[in-house]
């Protein structure tokens, strides 16, 4: 199904079933099997933290190359904020942009941009009411996949934008048209990405009926290109079109800064945004306007598609807002355009349900309870999934046995509780 494609990849050559990936995915995505990770497509949200953790490099991301842009007549470049960040002694985003052109590139219009028209379209939302807080930036695919997969039920807090890549996308197009006379299919559009997940969102968009984007190329693979040209130009052209709260969304915290409102908070990194989500959940962050979450650590700046250290990149990017007018780019009216909202709702998946029937689900559910009560509870990934909770899942859906516990078949094979439990976890009754 669209629906479930994942950009997140697996070189099964590589692999060597080591687990390290099953304890960090926030989804509960990936299993070893017969010495082999495997990812259930359905659950990947494509964080790509399963990226960042393989210490055998097995696992990858799908994305365009260049040489795919020379398919359409006219070339369109859509640079990340974070692509900035990657460059050292940068002081004028045109090198960057000039140089894009150099690559084959026949036009480049920023995302910053589209994010300076985001963020005044929220403003604009939060002044007439519109929004139910505490209210969640769209802008991070990853996480609004998240929250369809684990957090149904904070939907209606999402904000229901297109993010920025979209924005610049479809004005990009607009552009090219009006200049060249050309047709939406010869012209391409591809963002320069640094992450996994906004291919993933090219691929399968969510909440629209479809990407204006034609593809996205990983800001690791067009660097070196890219830097080899910047050293090289004999001639800058002026193109910069944004300003500091545009290009302040590649950090962690520019997108909320953006929205000039004290009750703001930002967070981000996987595990981090997962602790927010719960908060959210729980009723405890009420007095929160606004929250931007980002899954990678630092914000787009720390995606497993980028070149630069995360920290080193946001530095680069504080440095570079020195140069930079505050803004570029306001809505024309006071009311937010239509295209710039989802054109379909935004909604929940049934990929943690057990079954289809209310009685069947309950049935598998008291199963599943019993199958956890016999299992030790110690969370050690040696089955090949994440947890206890996570194998008692696996078995009631049929796709493990109890006996995939080293633990409970060391049981089974000796029939003696004792041999079950190790050492260091049998209480002092058992010991005895």
């Amino acid at each position: 199904m669209a629906d479930f494609y994942h950009s997140v990849r697996l070189d099964r050559d590589k692999c060597r079933g080591c687990t390290n990936c099953i304890k960090r995915c926030p989804t509960g995505a990936i299993r070893v099997r017969g010495g082999k990770a495997h990812i259930i497509k359905e659950r990947c949200i494509d964080c790509g933290e399963c990226i960042n953790v393989c210490p055998h490099h097995a696992k990858y991301a799908e994305y365009e190359t260049l040489e795919r842009i020379h398919e359409f007549k006219y070339k369109i470049a859509l640079p990340a904020p974070a692509l900035y960040g990657q460059f050292n002694n940068l002081d004028d985003v045109d090198y960057v942009l000039t140089a894009l052109k150099e690559v084959g590139f026949d036009d480049v219009f920023e995302v910053s941009k589209g994010a300076e028209l985001v963020s005044d379209a929220t403003r604009k939302l939060f002044e007439q009411g519109q929004i139910k807080t505490p209210a969640i930036s769209s802008a991070c695919p990853a996480v609004v996949r998240l929250i369809r997969v684990n957090f149904p039920n904070l939907i209606d807090h999402v904000v229901p934008l297109n993010s920025p890549m979209e924005i610049a996308a479809k004005l990009a197009r607009e552009k090219a048209k009006a200049e060249t006379g050309l047709e939406d299919e010869d012209i391409g559009v591809f963002f320069i990405t640094p992450c996994p997940a906004k291919m993933t969102a090219i691929k399968a968009p969510i909440c629209l009926g479809g990407s204006q984007v034609s593809g996205a190329i990983a800001i690791k693979e067009i660097y070196p290109t890219l830097l080899s040209r910047m050293n090289h130009l004999e001639e800058v052209d002026s193109m910069q079109a944004s300003g500091i709260i545009g290009v302040s969304w590649a950090s962690s915290g520019g997108e909320a800064n953006a929205l000039l409102r004290d009750n703001c908070l930002a967070a981000d990194g996987i595990e981090n945004v997962m602790k927010i989500l719960n908060e959210i959940e729980d009723e405890k962050l009420e007095n929160i306007d606004f929250i931007e979450l980002n899954a990678c650590t630092g914000g787009c700046v720390g995606g497993s598609l980028t070149y630069e250290n995360p920290y080193v990149a946001k530095a680069r990017m504080k440095r570079l807002r020195k140069y930079l007018p505050v803004s570029c780019n306001r809505l024309d009216s006071s009311d937010v355009p239509d295209d710039m909202y989802w054109s379909k709702p935004l909604e929940a998946t049934n990929v943690m349900k057990l079954a289809d029937s209310v009685p069947e689900a309950m049935r598998k559910m008291a199963e599943k309870q019993a199958i956890l009560k016999r299992l030790p509870g110690l969370d050690c990934g040696t089955c090949g999934a994440p947890s206890c909770a996570a194998l008692a899942d696996d078995i009631v859906r049929g796709f493990a046995t109890e006996t995939d516990c080293v633990f409970r078949l060391r049981e089974q094979l000796s029939g003696s509780d004792q041999d079950f439990i190790p050492a260091p976890y049998r209480t002092e009754k058992q010991e005895s």
